[in-house]
């Protein structure tokens, strides 16, 4: 057992502690190199990872297209961010927190900057004038909700998440205190879904792609090693049903596979073809 931790009076940077993430976190802001972005022919370039945070922006980009919308055309390029590839200078001069996602909107007349996945749900639905309702009370909900995931997921990420799979040393305080809140962000929403079919109401909308980006790599069994049996998620029968119907759409199986690396993904996405390849080897991806 670990001597107990006595905190110091100030704080300071120790570079070697922080398990599989120590190369990359660090307590200060800016660029470590110079860098450029690749740019593509489409009018907009997305600079990301296939995490769940990543996996939000890939699928509205799908379902846009899924919906007809030629303008929504978007190149796809891998920063790996283990790597460190966030820092660079081209990433930073995007989005300064160096997380991703990243957005570069080329479609008017000036490049316009997005960064942080809610940001950049709500400026493309915004654009593109889908998957967000028009009237006051629907937008309300949509919008409240979608916050509500951004607010959470620090919780399920970096809380639960890092405790129970990544921290060097596994500690029954920090695992049990994020594994309820985990829980209790789990039932809020099942809560929610046993009384409207989406979160928002009878229509899908950006806030169920926000919140699918995170509760999908539960339902699917692809979160914390383990992590998904051992807070019991498929207990939540609700959330259930919307994963499997949302997880149905093509849209969304064409946009968890992008920025992702490995068999049966798209590590980068230039055209449709580049995921319709893969899904012709794998007729029946996970939903």
């Amino acid at each position: 057992m670990s001597e107990p931790y006595t905190p110091p009076e100030v704080w300071t940077w120790d570079a070697a502690n922080g398990g599989p993430f120590a190369s990359v976190n660090r307590p200060i802001a800016g660029a470590t190199r110079e860098t450029v972005l690749p740019r593509g022919q489409h009018p907009f370039q997305l600079y990301s990872m296939g995490t769940p945070n990543g996996q939000k922006v890939t699928i509205l980009f799908e379902e846009l297209l899924a919906a007809g919308i030629a303008g929504a055309e978007y190149d796809a390029w891998l920063i790996r961010i283990m790597d460190g590839d966030q820092f660079g200078s081209g990433f930073v001069s995007i989005n300064p927190n160096s997380k991703i996602p990243a957005l570069l909107d080329l479609s008017g007349p000036e490049p316009v900057r997005v960064f942080e996945s809610g940001a950049i749900l709500l400026h493309l639905a915004e654009k593109f004038g889908v998957f967000l309702p028009q009237d006051a009370q629907g937008r309300a909900k949509a919008l409240s909700w979608l916050f509500w995931q951004m607010g959470s997921a620090p919780m399920l990420g970096g809380g639960f998440g890092h405790f129970y799979a990544y921290a060097p040393e596994k500690s029954e305080y920090a695992i049990n205190r994020f594994a309820m809140e985990a829980k209790r962000i789990f039932d809020v929403a099942d809560r929610r879904l046993g009384e409207s079919r989406y979160l928002a109401g009878d229509a899908y909308s950006i806030a169920d792609i926000a919140v699918y980006g995170w509760f999908g790599m539960f339902h699917r069994g692809e979160a914390y090693n383990g992590g998904a049996r051992f807070l019991d998620f498929p207990s939540y029968r609700n959330i259930a049903r919307w994963a499997d119907e949302v997880g149905a759409r093509p849209a969304v199986q064409r946009g968890i596979l992008v920025n992702r690396e490995g068999e049966g993904k798209v590590p980068e996405r230039h055209s449709a073809a580049d995921i319709d390849t893969v899904l012709a080897a794998s007729p029946t991806p996970a939903t």
